[in-house]
């Protein structure tokens, strides 16, 4: 059986599409269904079905799906420990979006110093998805928001940055007052299914500001630059470097005590907790320094 079956199937489940999961395999959608069908037969028996405009795992997928998972993580790990440099095999980290380009680059440079042929499997993806497939087991380890609520003990946590919220403005609303600005500004919502965008939904409703809702979405650059454009203000974790170049923002503190963003890194107990201290190890200045702009 060849193993790119097995991804392409899993790949399709969790995008629930064939044309989703064809862009992130950079096939073509028939391409995916070949080799998707190819493995149906392979097995004997229908492995999706299409559902209105997705695809789902039938009963006989979701039987298989956290086995093909598993074959294919030691797959990986295989190539990993034929590199006599990679004794614990690959790595899986996951990264939310805003610490993919911030937080994170620095850290794997120090680490691939010390370890350059470290074999990383990288997953983006939101905190909540993150967080789960940790505890999961999916995952090793992940750069998220700290979790709000208690973490199970076959789990660690370390803070790596704070980052507080804060007015996000065109420049000409430079020294304006950012309660005001977000109770009469049209507003760009940073999207609630987001832990950061919980807390700033949280902020406004304890001030009873009722914003002039006009966009939600989940993408903190895209916010930046639709600000930049004079579409609304938003209220945003104040994320760490690099932002999209070239835009006339401004950051306005919020009164304090401000609601504080912390980033950190939750990893799963274990033979490759080792590699998630390694990571941290990396962090050579404390979380206010590493927030500093």
């Amino acid at each position: 059986m060849d193993t790119q079956f097995l991804q392409s199937f899993v790949m399709v489940v969790d995008c629930g599409s064939m044309a989703e999961a064809a862009r992130r395999l950079d096939l073509t959608p028939a391409a995916v269904a070949a080799r998707v069908k190819s493995l149906e037969e392979a097995m004997g028996t229908e492995l999706v079905r299409r559902a209105g405009r997705t695809v789902k795992a039938t009963e006989s997928g979701l039987r298989i799906l956290n086995h093909a998972r598993s074959l294919l993580r030691d797959v990986r790990n295989l190539q990993a420990l034929a590199n006599d440099d990679a004794p614990l095999g690959e790595w899986r980290l996951g990264v939310s979006a805003s610490a993919l380009t911030g937080v994170l680059p620095p850290l794997l440079r120090g680490l691939y110093r010390k370890h350059p042929k470290l074999a990383v499997y990288m997953e983006p993806g939101n905190s909540g998805t993150l967080y789960q497939r940790v505890t999961l087991g999916m995952l090793d380890a992940a750069v998220i928001v700290e979790p709000q609520f208690t973490l199970p003990k076959s789990c660690g946590w370390q803070l790596l940055v704070e980052e507080p919220l804060c007015v996000l403005a065109p420049a000409a609303f430079a020294g304006r007052d950012p309660m005001d600005l977000l109770a009469s500004e049209p507003f760009i919502r940073y999207d609630r299914s987001m832990w950061g965008g919980r807390m700033a939904d949280a902020y406004l409703r304890e001030h009873q500001i009722q914003p002039q809702e006009r966009i939600e979405i989940d993408a903190l650059n895209a916010i930046a630059v639709f600000v930049h454009q004079g579409l609304g203000v938003s209220l945003v974790p104040d994320w760490t470097p690099p932002w999209p170049e070239g835009l006339e923002v401004v950051r306005i503190p919020l009164p304090p005590p401000a609601p504080v963003r912390r980033m950190g890194l939750v990893w799963a107990e274990g033979p490759k907790a080792a590699l998630a201290r390694a990571l941290l190890a990396e962090a050579d200045h404390g979380p206010a320094d590493a927030a500093h702009r």
